[in-house]
């Protein structure tokens, strides 16, 4: 089967702080990198590099030919991978030396993906193919309507959350993932959590919570223990993951186990594309923590 993945294209500007800088305050960095980056391109490349047929929906602009080159290493069918007017889109990402981030995106191509585009990308799709989407996109609701109704599976990262475009896919869903604020956000909304075939919540140095719809309760899985360096990615790195390994017939608890144990090798490397691990690198982490 295929992923096919509706996202954002960023070039990174990350630098390393002390700590976050407050209204008024200038502060020099400690380090500074450019990188790819998106939660688009991040998850796409888990997904390849976890063994996942992958197939990318975006745009970038002149600026951003580079990203092209990276995204088919992974590797990746970038064929649907517009180029659009606009400039390529980018994050400027401060982390601190407790591996925290703050992140500020601009975005630039990433709103600029045309109904054209879904309709082709879905017209060489298969029923039982997943598409993958989140919210640094234009046009993300009509694109999951429409998988839903052509017989795709359909998984959403509710991030950057927005409430009202996160409710107006639920019912198109086949699964949800939200971090734990993402999730108390979307419960204020609705008053009890969304109903959906599979809820997952990351929680974390906690793990990642699994519930899923007609089981009585909700099982946790805890996280890996490392020392992290930076966080940039690591929820990008799970859902890829995840959807990689479901694609390819593991059960969902395997499946996110394995994406657990790529997220926590993702936050011991510096940068978000280039700190998601290959599957050898993931199976030998999970050998070794056995």
């Amino acid at each position: 089967m295929t992923i096919h993945c509706y996202g954002s294209i960023n070039v990174d500007h990350v630098h390393r702080v002390t700590h976050f800088p407050v209204a008024g305050e200038t502060l020099a960095d400690n380090d500074y990198a450019v990188g790819l980056g998106g939660k688009g391109a991040n998850q796409a490349i888990a997904a390849a590099r976890c063994g996942a047929q992958t197939h990318f929906i975006g745009a970038i602009g002149k600026d951003g030919a580079w990203a092209l080159d990276l995204l088919s290493e992974a590797p990746i069918d970038t064929s649907s991978i517009a180029l659009s007017d606009a400039a390529t889109g980018h994050a400027v990402i401060y982390v601190d030396t407790q591996g925290e981030n703050t992140i500020v995106i601009h975005g630039g191509a990433n709103q600029a993906l045309t109904r054209d585009q879904i309709d082709k990308a879905l017209a060489r799709s298969k029923p039982g193919d997943w598409w993958l989407a989140q919210n640094e996109t234009n046009l993300v609701t009509e694109s999951i309507v429409a998988a839903n109704a052509r017989g795709l599976r359909t998984a959403y990262s509710a991030a950057p959350f927005d409430a009202i475009a996160t409710l107006a896919v639920l019912p198109h869903l086949d699964l949800l993932a939200v971090n734990e604020g993402e999730a108390a956000a979307l419960r204020d909304h609705l008053g009890h959590d969304p109903d959906v075939p599979v809820l997952v919540t990351t929680l974390g140095a906690q793990g990642v919570m699994i519930r899923e719809r007609g089981k009585d309760s909700a099982i946790t899985l805890p996280a890996y223990k490392v020392t992290p360096i930076d966080t940039t990615g690591a929820g990008d790195t799970f859902i890829g993951t995840l959807i990689g390994a479901l694609d390819q017939g593991k059960d969902l608890i395997t499946a996110a186990e394995t994406a657990n144990a790529a997220a926590a090798l993702s936050v011991t490397k510096l940068g978000a594309a280039d700190a998601i691990p290959t599957t050898e690198e993931v199976t030998a982490f999970m050998e070794n923590h056995a």
